[in-house]
């Protein structure tokens, strides 16, 4: 998925899934440095070695990245939303991670949370004919805890969800098990699969990334920064890690919560066509006779 459109204020967005695996070289560097220029902005980014800011291509090739530029192409923000497969009983379950988002100070405060956090799930939502998708969240940031438990379903932990599944336990222990390296936490951080609480979280690339109780950006609601104050230990350096879902419930509350009423018609459209290439492309490909599929011969050879 490649995919490019305007928001209202002068905004491009531009959502890429996957790009280690098909950009070349000289795109996938400018990527890197619009993001490291996001960064720079944000903070001394120096230290963070994980995810997008290894500049490794494998890396990169499981990533979906969420750029937002000015019309002029000065980039603003980003979020590199992580593809995590599991190994799940009976088949593997895949996750997206919420994974590092970065805005440029002058634009805070500018409604973008629902760019950077909700528009690319809603996108694979799409895409998936409707299909919940399990999204995974690792902060120590009360606005971030409220607004992923606010934008979707059966969020765990939080203080507005009081019901934590089964599948929440197990997605949990996979993904501390084989996944910790996608946000930065080393083998040596605890996890109490209690409270969903990683213990001394920021020592494993993300160090920069800390932040006091103080620095801490909070909600607006004061339940999630009580939240956030009583489970964590910010000294240590704790994080809660937040499981939920992208459903048809989830999906309407980010459209008429979330997205500006000036770009619903844009959303909605763009949706269409991501799920229309899923129609499309497979029907074209039934049709050709000229290609070989598994033992079955061509019906009539392509010409070179």
């Amino acid at each position: 998925m490649d995919v490019t459109l305007r928001t209202g204020a002068g905004y491009v967005v531009r959502i890429i899934e996957r790009p280690g695996l098909w950009m070349n070289d000289a795109a996938l560097s400018a990527l890197s440095a619009d993001l490291r220029r996001v960064a720079g902005r944000t903070l001394d980014a120096g230290s963070l070695t994980y995810g997008v800011f290894s500049g490794e291509k494998e890396r990169m090739g499981a990533v979906i990245i969420t750029s937002v530029s000015r019309r002029d192409g000065t980039p603003i923000a980003f979020n590199a939303l992580a593809i995590m497969e599991l190994d799940t009983t009976p088949r593997p379950t895949e996750v997206l991670h919420l994974g590092l988002v970065m805005v440029d100070p002058d634009e805070r405060s500018k409604n973008l949370s629902w760019v950077l956090y909700g528009l690319t799930c809603f996108l694979i939502f799409f895409r998936r004919q409707f299909r919940p998708v399990w999204v995974s969240n690792v902060t120590q940031v009360p606005a971030v805890v409220g607004m992923v438990s606010e934008m979707f379903s059966d969020v765990w932990p939080s203080p507005i969800q009081r019901r934590r599944t089964l599948n929440h336990v197990l997605l949990a222990r996979e993904i501390m098990s084989t996944q910790r390296h996608v946000f930065g936490v080393g083998d040596e951080a605890g996890f109490d699969e209690d409270r969903f609480v990683i213990t001394d979280a920021y020592t494993g690339g993300s160090d920069d990334l800390k932040k006091s109780w103080d620095t801490a950006p909070k909600h607006r609601d004061a339940r999630f920064n009580d939240f956030c104050q009583d489970a964590l230990d910010y000294g240590r350096g704790d994080d809660v890690l937040q499981l939920g879902r992208m459903d048809i419930t989830s999906m309407r509350t980010f459209l008429t919560r979330e997205v500006p009423k000036s770009a619903i018609i844009g959303l909605l459209l763009t949706g269409g066509l991501v799920a229309l290439r899923r129609i499309v492309l497979p029907a074209i490909y039934w049709a050709d006779t000229s290609r070989h599929w598994s033992i079955l011969r061509p019906y009539k050879a392509r010409k070179e």
